[in-house]
């Protein structure tokens, strides 16, 4: 009977034994975002990581403005030349005075602006404000042919808008600012020459 009791006593500390080993050896455990590992998440959250911005820029304006201002007066004088005080001055002659004005202005503008901008740049962490946002900065330079073409964005980041696969919408980026700059072989051919801009000033019509 006592050797039951003991091998019962045993078994059951065998089992408590391999479910705490199970418990400690389980990869959730284990996990630690601050902690580069297969089984992380590698996104950024540190100064110096990086993170991909998904640049899908599409504004489109469309201002329409009409006005339709019109102003008649017509005024007319009649003097009989008939005055209430003939003891002191003679009397004079008659006059009709009419006038009549018109004044009418019409005015109508359309404006309209439609840019689209689809890219993607990969920009650094370069600081973390106190509420744990994220300020990224990122430039890009393309050469092709000689033409050269330069990126740069720069924001504030929300971590919790950050994706999965440690990229994020331009939409969602907080004070974005992106500046494309173009130069080398075309870029005389996308500007005006030095005397078409003279003309321009001299006659602006």
């Amino acid at each position: 009977m006592n050797k039951r009791i003991i091998s019962v006593i045993v078994l059951l500390a065998s089992v408590l034994s391999a479910a705490r080993s199970t418990r400690a050896g389980s990869i959730w455990a284990k996990r630690d975002k601050n902690m580069r590992a297969v089984y992380a998440d590698d996104v950024a959250r540190r100064i110096g990581d990086v993170l991909t911005v998904k640049i899908t820029e599409d504004s489109k304006v469309d201002n329409k403005a009409k006005r339709d201002l019109k102003k008649e007066t017509d005024r007319s004088t009649v003097f009989d030349g008939k005055l209430n005080i003939d003891h002191i001055l003679p009397s004079i002659p008659g006059f009709t005075m009419q006038a009549e004005s018109n004044n009418e202005l019409k005015s109508k503008a359309d404006f309209k602006d439609q840019r689209s901008f689809v890219d993607r740049i990969t920009v650094v962490v370069v600081d973390i404000l106190p509420n744990k946002n994220l300020v990224i900065v990122g430039t890009r330079n393309r050469d092709i042919a000689g033409d050269i073409q330069t990126i740069e964005v720069s924001g504030i980041v929300r971590p919790s808008d950050i994706a999965f696969d440690n990229t994020i919408r331009s939409e969602q980026i907080g004070n974005f600012r992106i500046v494309s700059r173009n130069s080398g072989v075309s870029e005389p051919y996308n500007r005006p020459g030095w005397l078409g801009t003279i003309f321009d000033i001299l006659w602006p019509f």
